[in-house]
């Protein structure tokens, strides 16, 4: 598949001559459709398995930790202090995980394919593709993973009776703020990457992210210090961003999860996009 948009004589200038004529210079050729079109093609293709199958690991642990040890567990406190089945308190949590895993799952392992065995990425590049259009590219297909996973799941709390608020489907789009952060910086992280054994860390970071950002329990059953590292986390961010959105209650720190988020994005993006211009175009 072509990722060339444009028409222009080889004989006259070369492709690297050509963008760098561009108005954003060798860094951006606004195609980003391109690059999403090829990751939906070879999705469609080879890798759809893998995606449906994302789905149902936070669902089985809704069904399992929600409905087993909530029946023993019974109800807790959730945000503004109101009392809410246990169920109803790690759902949120694990549609914030769900957005993670689905976010990173194609942000590192298949970029790290593309970029050190598949060369992917050196090939867009001789095009007039840029950086920062393999990146954004990248990147939405993250995204739209995150995004399906979000729809889903959301509905499947819906079946479950555990949204009790209008305001619930705002998590959807918030789950899709999380899955950016999450992709944006993981592309960037896994550009380092040159071994299996280096991407072996990668869930050495997540695991501990997954069992304690008050996902299945509350923050402060914790020591402060340890709270206080729990809290720098990306993911008890989204946990908390999706809890309150879950019932209804928002305070000033639902603007700072927000903000969190699109900090990490502005700095993922150009870790990222910063990383494959040394990579491949000096």
């Amino acid at each position: 598949m072509s990722v060339l948009t444009g028409s222009f004589n080889a004989g006259d200038h070369s492709v690297t001559d050509a963008a760098r004529r561009r108005r954003f210079g060798p860094m951006y050729s606004r195609n980003v459709r391109a690059v999403v079109a090829r990751g939906l093609m070879a999705t469609k293709s080879s890798n759809w398995m893998v995606m449906v199958s994302g789905f149902f690991e936070p669902v089985l642990y809704l069904i399992s930790m929600g409905v087993g040890l909530g029946a023993i567990v019974g109800s807790v406190q959730g945000p503004g202090g109101q009392e809410i089945s246990y169920a109803a308190y790690i759902a949120p949590a694990l549609l914030a995980v769900s957005a993670m895993n689905g976010a990173v799952y194609d942000s590192t392992w298949n970029v790290f394919f593309k970029m050190n065995f598949a060369k992917l990425y050196q090939g867009m590049l001789y095009t007039s593709l840029g950086p920062l259009d393999v990146a954004m590219g990248e990147i939405f297909l993250a995204l739209l993973r995150g995004f399906m996973y979000a729809t889903g799941f959301t509905a499947v709390m819906g079946v479950m009776g555990l949204l009790t608020t209008p305001w619930a489907i705002l998590m959807i789009p918030a789950s899709v703020l999380i899955a950016f952060g999450f992709a944006s910086f993981g592309m960037g992280v896994t550009s380092f990457m040159k071994t299996f054994q280096q991407m072996d860390w990668i869930n050495f970071v997540m695991l501990p992210m997954f069992l304690f950002s008050a996902t299945f329990y509350p923050l402060s059953v914790y020591p402060q210090y340890i709270q206080w590292l729990i809290q720098a986390m990306p993911l008890w961010h989204g946990v908390e961003l999706l809890r309150q959105i879950s019932v209804g209650v928002f305070t000033p720190a639902t603007a700072v999860h927000v903000g969190y988020y699109l900090v990490m994005i502005a700095l993922g993006v150009t870790l990222t996009t910063g990383r494959l211009r040394r990579l491949f175009l000096t």
